[in-house]
């Protein structure tokens, strides 16, 4: 099939297999992320970091702590959200109130899971103490508590053991974060756990498990089922466990701080970092919205992962809540980006439709090269390439193009994707959540049919008839695949199309008029 094709056609083909392939592979392989060398050697730094006494930790028993001697000791309330904390010292569950959280089951969003590790689990290295602790509740300074945007509230837990007692200092505040300082009586080595990622929202192709953002600027993750024996971090400016939409975080450590991640429960991170004595850190629980954590601390708006393509996410998601800004709504910042994207990128395509109008023209003149050379290909391909040289008509020149659009394409893809600001986003009439699919499958039923009109409108050469009965078939192929996806992003592919088929209308119109002035020169000079 492919011998019968040309290099146009095959290049055409094998950015449409990559790119189905590239989705298709990324959400059953998900990419390695880089990951720091193992306990007891440099951690990407200079400085060796202290593991001596981690070798005897064993995770599986701050994850299997029996959740059933748990109580609830403390309840915040605020408007948006309801804190719980229990009697070992944890922040045992925050419960979203707002509707445009919700879960699965289209119940109020739960960030911490019932079962697992907390944030603010504390486990011992010395067995004896760590046996007293986990059978030995804290009391509170108070049991329940309104917090308002005006007023923080303040939480003294104290464990009292028979050699040891520990205080936690807790602060928390409205957007979601919190301070904490934690004391002990002696000195005594111990972890301080992160929490288990929420298990709220996971769709194709998003990232789900831990980060290590450290103090050069990488984001080391380790994905829910990746996680392999124990590594050790130093210099850490946020360690989060986290969803799509949402995280579990805790920043401000000193430098030194060895942070740990290891594997727990069906090869998942587990999160814990080393304190000894007094250890002051503060935390977040919540969405994971890029305002919101920028105004808490700048550091925290690295907890928003976007994949490969983050170096050009970022940049297209500043621009994304720009023209929020401005619109006042989400769909029309959508269909602005696209816009903008597509001006910026004009050039590169309407110079691939160019290449591929001109392809389509010599269509007749390489058929019957084809014809002439078939049974000798290095002369087929002589005159072909000699025949493109003639007309100015570069092969490649249509596909090119494509592939430069790629990244910004999955760059956009990998925005919309994780972008909490779109859940209950509406955009118009039936559309009132662009995080999630289109309930009556409007906008994939309208991206197919526009992606099966600007088909039609692209010119091709197609010399095989089941390769072009197949490429026909692209449009339904898509709107299935399209059909669960948020619609937000269905949005943005529909509204592609749309300047995609304008800018194909123009170029074909060009032609035509070229076309139509040639012939009538020509008719001019016949007479």
């Amino acid at each position: 099939m492919f011998e019968k094709m040309t290099p146009n056609q095959r290049l055409l083909v094998a950015v449409l297999i990559s790119i189905i392939f590239f989705v298709a592979y990324t959400a059953i392989f998900p990419p390695e992320q880089p990951q720091p060398v193992q306990e007891k050697q440099t951690v990407e730094k200079t400085q060796k970091v202290s593991v001596e006494n981690l070798s005897g930790h064993e995770i599986s028993e701050a994850e299997k702590v029996d959740e059933s001697a748990s109580s609830d000791i403390v309840v915040i309330n605020n408007e948006k959200f309801i804190l719980k904390i229990d009697s070992l010292g944890r922040i045992a569950s925050k419960e979203l109130l707002e509707d445009k959280f919700r879960d699965a089951e289209d119940l109020h969003a739960q960030i911490i899971p019932k079962n697992g590790t907390k944030p603010l689990f504390i486990r011992f290295i010395d067995k004896k103490i760590n046996d007293e602790a986990l059978n030995t509740p804290y009391t509170a300074s108070i049991s329940a508590a309104t917090l308002t945007n005006e007023q923080p509230v303040a939480v003294t837990l104290t464990q009292k053991l028979s050699t040891l007692t520990v205080t936690k200092k807790l602060t928390f505040y409205s957007d979601g974060h919190y301070d904490v300082d934690i004391q002990t009586s002696s000195p005594v080595r111990y972890y301080v756990y992160v929490g288990d990622r929420p298990q709220i929202t996971e769709q194709l192709m998003t990232v789900v498990g831990s980060m290590i953002y450290t103090s050069d600027d990488v984001a080391h993750i380790t994905e829910d089922g990746e996680a392999e024996g124990r590594q050790v971090y130093q210099g850490v400016e946020l360690a989060s466990a986290f969803d799509q939409y949402t995280a579990t975080i805790m920043y401000g450590f000193k430098s030194d701080t060895n942070v740990i991640v290891e594997r727990g429960v069906n090869n998942n991170p587990a999160v814990y970092f080393e304190a000894e004595n007094n250890n002051v850190f503060h935390g977040y629980i919540g969405p994971k919205e890029y305002k919101v954590l920028e105004t808490i601390n700048p550091v925290l708006v690295n907890a928003i992962e976007y994949g490969w393509f983050t170096f050009a996410a970022k940049p297209l998601f500043a621009l994304l809540a720009w023209l929020h800004g401005i619109f006042g709504n989400w769909g029309w910042a959508i269909i602005g980006l696209t816009f903008i994207v597509r001006a910026v990128l004009y050039p590169l395509t309407h110079k691939g439709m160019i290449g591929m109008q001109k392809i389509k023209e010599l269509a007749p003149q390489l058929k019957e090269i084809k014809e002439k050379y078939g049974k000798d290909p290095q002369r087929m391909n002589a005159a072909t390439m000699e025949m493109y040289k003639k007309h100015g008509a570069n092969p490649l020149g249509g596909c090119l193009p494509m592939l430069l659009q790629i990244p910004v394409f999955f760059a956009i893809y990998r925005v919309l994707l994780n972008a909490v600001e779109l859940q209950g986003a509406e955009w118009i009439l039936w559309i009132d959540d662009l995080s999630r699919m289109d309930p009556y499958y409007i906008l994939p039923i309208l991206m197919g049919a526009s992606m099966f009109l600007q088909q039609h409108m692209t010119p091709n050469n197609f010399t095989d008839p089941m390769q072009e009965k197949l490429f026909k078939y692209l449009p339904v192929i898509f709107t299935f695949f399209f059909i669960t996806f948020p619609s937000g992003l269905v949005l943005y592919w529909f509204v592609n199309n749309l300047f995609s088929i304008a800018q194909q209308f123009v170029v074909n119109q060009q032609f035509k008029n070229a076309k139509d002035a040639k012939a009538t020169v020509e008719k001019k000079s016949g007479k």
